[in-house]
Order: structure tokens, then sequence, then C-alpha cells
């Protein structure tokens, strides 16, 4: 049931920890030490083994708000319509995808406790946000790596749009990490999203001044402004404005944040001159020719018009192409520590079972005799043979398909290196006649370029197949410096 009164939300008193949380699926939860809270809720690391304390490396979360808010029954209703486990799935099939950021959702229910009601959802642990990784690296992104978050929230946005839904919150703050991998990104945080097109039906454009100006006001769209119900562009209007000021370090409007008017005249004056205005505001040295593309192609669309997602993904991946990145590489965030590892198990693609308090019991009764026994270890011998007896899917890590990719493209070049080669001799055969004498000579400076661009990607490769190494970080010097000799 909804919310019935219309009240304040407000933070909840914390929980104790250590309680049993049931779900509506009645499975247990025990509730373990609180790591963050937002506006309206507390998140807690949380674990399905009730008779041993919740581990600082817990792999699910909690978040508790009180029954009567509502963020957090938004967000739930978010995921039972929009984000069933199998839905998704079908999804990633379809698009051949091999990741989709959005969180995996495990359950749901209420508890009361000292007098008062509280609404929780159990849900994947993730890593840092964004915007914590944002303000410690000095407030600006690499272009590159701006790029790929951008692909990677696009799908996401692709996803909820087909499903009826808007998010109506993009910023850094609801972008997360991986909590052990930093390369994929997570939108988190729906619980400001909104069912847009109900049955198949969009919602009528509607001007709402009561409604003015809601939103994060530094990202919020146009729309937003005026009072409108968020919608699919304006979606895509918020992750612009969030990819320009990862790479410029700001926004135009940041100084007035306090006027909301002031800040919706500067992002329509924005909009509307396109791209000089995104050309003028990138700092010096700066392109960000495929943010302008991006707006331009955006600030086109209708109140209801459906997104051109394929083109907007070409205009990131054209960026991406041109500085010599592959999609697939890691992202250039040198600032976080990550685990990677040969393989990594997705929650997604392989749920552990839940052992019941007898074989637990049993666990211990096999080991009570040892004078060492610890019921962690029995806990995790446990949880460690459930994933040996249980076929699951493992997926490669970002570093074999950068591989993979690299491989690509060096075939590419040669290719490219052949042709010209062939033309060259071609011509010296035939003493085909030069435009100035000069036609030859250039001809044998492509074939030059090429062949080093060729020399040094497949060196690359090398090194980072020996080493096992992170493709970008040990290779963005390599490429910075091939660039400039050439």
């Amino acid at each position: 049931m909804p919310p019935k009164k219309h009240i304040k939300n407000s933070l909840p008193d914390p929980l104790q920890e250590g309680i049993i949380l049931t779900d509506t699926q009645k499975r247990k939860w025990r509730l373990g030490p609180m790591i963050a809270y937002g506006g309206f809720g507390l998140v807690y690391l949380a674990s399905p083994y009730l008779d041993v304390p919740v581990e600082n490396n817990a792999v699910y979360v909690i978040k508790v708000e009180y029954l009567e808010n509502g963020p957090l029954f938004s967000e739930l209703k978010f995921y039972q319509r929009a984000a069933k486990e199998e839905h998704i799935k079908k999804w990633m099939k379809m698009k051949q995808l091999t990741f989709l950021g959005i969180p995996v959702f495990f359950g749901s229910g209420q508890i009361k406790h000292l007098g008062k009601s509280y609404r929780f959802m159990v849900m994947e642990r993730l890593g840092e946000d964004l915007q914590t990784v944002f303000e410690r690296e000095g407030r600006k992104f690499d272009k590159e790596t701006v790029l790929q978050i951008g692909m990677q929230v696009l799908d996401v946005l692709e996803y909820i749009h087909e499903n009826e839904y808007v998010h109506g919150d993009i910023k850094a703050a609801n972008l997360l990490l991986d909590y052990k991998n930093s390369y994929e990104v997570y939108l988190a945080d729906y619980g400001l999203a909104y069912r847009y097109c109900p049955s198949g039906n969009h919602k009528e454009y509607q001007e709402n001044p009561k409604r003015s100006h809601n939103g994060t006001i530094e990202f919020t769209s146009i729309d937003a402004h005026k009072g409108v119900a968020p919608s699919r562009r304006g979606d895509l209007e918020t992750l612009g404005y969030c990819m320009l000021q990862w790479i410029c370090g700001s926004l135009p409007w940041e100084q007035n944040l306090k006027h909301p008017e002031a800040v919706q005249a500067a992002k329509t004056k924005l909009l509307d001159e396109l791209p000089d205005s995104v050309t003028r505001w990138a700092p010096a040295g700066e392109n960000c020719g495929e943010i302008a593309r991006f707006l331009k192609n955006v600030s086109n669309l209708t109140y209801d018009g459906k997104p051109q997602y394929e083109i907007l993904r070409k205009i990131l991946l054209n960026g991406l192409e041109q500085k010599g990145i592959c999609y697939m590489e890691t992202l250039d965030l040198p600032s976080v520590q990550t685990s990677l590892n040969e393989c990594t198990i997705h929650p997604r693609k392989a749920h552990l079972l839940m052992p019941t308090r007898k074989q637990v019991k049993g666990q211990e009764s096999q080991l009570e005799n040892k004078e060492s026994f610890n019921l962690r270890k029995a806990t995790a011998q446990m949880k460690s043979s459930q994933i040996q007896d249980k076929p699951v899917l493992v997926r490669l890590n970002k570093f074999t398909q950068a591989s993979v990719v690299s491989l690509l493209c060096c075939i590419k070049l040669f290719a490219k290196t052949l042709f010209f080669s062939i033309f060259y001799f071609f011509l010296e055969e035939h003493e085909v006649q030069m435009i100035n004498g000069n036609n030859v000579f250039v001809l044998k400076y492509i074939l030059s370029i090429n062949m080093k661009v060729l020399l040094a990607i497949t060196i690359k490769q090398i090194i980072c197949l020996m080493l096992q190494i992170d493709v970008t970080r040990a290779n963005k010097p390599l490429r910075t410096n091939i660039l400039h000799t050439l």
C-alpha cells in the first residue's frame, strides 16, 4: 500500500545492529552496521547468515525508511514493475549487452521497531558514488572517461524508458561504481522515478507553476524548471549537463544556483546557441563537440518523442574512436581502488543459496571437536561449497574484452597498411605521373604513420597480455606520446 499520509519526509531513527528482518518472501536478513544515509533513508550492511555478525565485506545492503515516507515506496514500485531480473536478462540478450547498470533487487518488507513502522529494501552492495570520485579528482574527468560513463548510463536509460519509467534525478551522486570493479557504473536511487507512460499512454505536456524548478537545480531539465512532469528528453538533457560538467569542471549557471529563474534562462540560452555555446564554455584545448551534438539532438525532441538512442550512442562512440579508445576499455579513474580478478561472478548471474539453520548446525557438529572452531569459517565453507556445486555463468572481465577489441583494432590497421602498400607499389610499377611529384611521398608518409600506430598498438597488446595490467591506465601515456610523435 502506498503511504497514506502526505507528511514531510524525515530521516528515520537508526535501527539496532543485529536485528533480524523478514521480507515478503519470508527470507530473513541480519542487519549489520550503518554505512550511509541520505535525505530520507538509512543504508545498512546485511547478510542472510543469521547466526554470525555481518562482516564489513558483506555483499548485501538494506535501505530503511519510515513507512510514511514516499521515496523508498516509489523505488520499490519501480523495481517490481520495471526491473525484474528476467526482464533485464532478456533485454541484455536482445541488445547483446554484457552489462547493464541497474542495481540488483533481492526483496523488501516492513518492520515495527520501538513503536515505529519502517519499510526496507534489500539490494546488492555497490561502491562509492561518482560525485565523491569527481571531487577527489579535482572536479574533472578525462573526456574518454566521460564518454564511456555516458554510454553506460545511456544503456540504462534506454531500458527503463522502454519499460515506461524515467529516472528523474540523474547526477554523479546517483551514479555508483561496482563494489569491486571501478569500470562498471550503476544508475541508482529510483526514489524520484516517474511512470511517464502508464499502459502505453504518454503523459500530456502540462506546466504547473507549483512544481517549477523541482530536482537538483544545476542538472534539472528545462521541462522541470517549468513544472512539467519528467520525460525521456528530460533524462537525456540532464545527462548532457552532467557530461558537460565532468569535462569542463563546472556549468555556466553554477554561480546562480540560488536563483532558479536565472539558471533556467542560462540553460535555455545554452541550448538555443548550440554548438557555439558549448565550444565557448569548454576549457582551452578541450573539444566538447560530442556533448554539443548530444544536447542538440536531445533539444530537438518533442516532449513525448522517442529518443534516437542509437544516434546518441554513435555520437559518444565516435568521440572515443577519435581518441583511439575502445569502448570496452576500463574507465580511467586512478584514485579508485579496484580489484581486478581473472573472472567476476555477478550477482545477477549467480545467486548464492542461503543455508538453513539446520545446515549451519550440521556444520557446527562436524567441527565442534576442533579447538579452534570458528563459526564464520564454517559458514564461509558452506558458501564456497554452494558456489562449487551450483553451475554458474562466469563473465570475462573487462581486461579480456579490451584485449579482444584491441586485437580487432590491430587487424583493422593492418588491413589499411596492406591497402596502402599495394597501392603504392602499383603506382611505382606503372610509373603513374603524380601531381607536383608529391603523391608517392604522401602515400609513403601515410604508410609510415599507419605502421607506427600498428606497431605501437601491437606492442601495447603484447605487454598487456604478458603482464596482465590495466589496459587504459598502462597505455594512456604511450598513446599520448605516439600521437605527439605523429
